[in-house]
């Protein structure tokens, strides 16, 4: 039985494949049972012709494609759906969230004794990004911290690690990656938060501005505290037998 999943969303990243690809498998090195699957998002260059020469490399990886490029969270969502692993990690494919980092996502959820640990979610050290990026995160990290008090400084980072099952019960958007700490605590489970090494982008370019995250990130933000304020308010226990 495959225990962790590992799930890539990529778009256009023919330059950052193998590298990406290579050092997931020396972080997964120790489990026994495992799935690296790339989910090639609309990518417009030979991103699926280089995951598809990588496979006899990599005999446990597998390739999603999207017709045509859904984002980020569509990605997520797709690898998921398709993934055997009862614990799914995800990175971006662009390299900047290194590989070496995974175990610090998956080993705390397969190690759970509680079964209530829904979610590890990383938090970047040292941004290797422009200065206008790092400047419009802490805005917006800042902003929904305040008002979904998700109690996480960086939820835009892509190293994350959940149990599939949780997050199949969230609700789906679009963007709805960087707030998984907010509906995993709407749903009742724990959320443990790991800082993680980041560094800069090693081939290509970021497929999304400034001026597009924040476009769209004030609709999400109201969205999910709506979601947040209408949430289910109880669950069912059920009930044995008297004796």
């Amino acid at each position: 039985m495959t225990a962790v999943s590992i799930v890539i969303p990529m778009k256009n990243e023919s330059g950052n494949v193998e590298a990406v690809l290579g050092e997931i498998a020396q972080a997964c090195d120790g489990l026994t049972e495992y799935e690296i699957i790339v989910v090639d998002d609309g990518s417009t260059d030979d991103t699926a012709a280089k995951v598809k020469s990588l496979m006899a490399r990599h005999p446990t990886l597998r390739l999603l494609q999207h017709p045509t490029s859904a984002g980020q969270s569509a990605g997520v969502h797709s690898g998921t759906l398709a993934a055997r692993g009862r614990i799914i990690c995800t990175l971006d494919g662009d390299g900047q969230n290194p590989p070496s980092e995974l175990p610090k996502l998956f080993t705390p959820l397969l190690e759970d004794q509680t079964g209530r640990l829904g979610l590890v979610a990383g938090q970047r050290v040292g941004r290797q990004d422009t200065l206008s990026k790092k400047l419009a995160s802490r805005f917006a990290n800042g902003l929904r911290a305040r008002i979904l008090k998700d109690g996480t400084r960086d939820t835009g980072c892509g190293l994350k690690g959940f149990r599939r099952d949780a997050f199949l019960a969230f609700p789906y958007f679009d963007h709805m990656h960087r707030y998984l700490p907010a509906l995993a605590k709407r749903d009742g489970w724990e959320v443990a938060l790991v800082d993680v090494a980041h560094r800069e982008r090693h081939a290509g370019r970021s497929n999304y501005s400034n001026f597009q995250r924040a476009l769209v990130g004030i609709y999400d933000l109201i969205g999910v505290a709506w979601l947040i304020r209408r949430r289910k308010k109880a669950q069912p226990v059920e009930a044995g037998a008297d004796v």
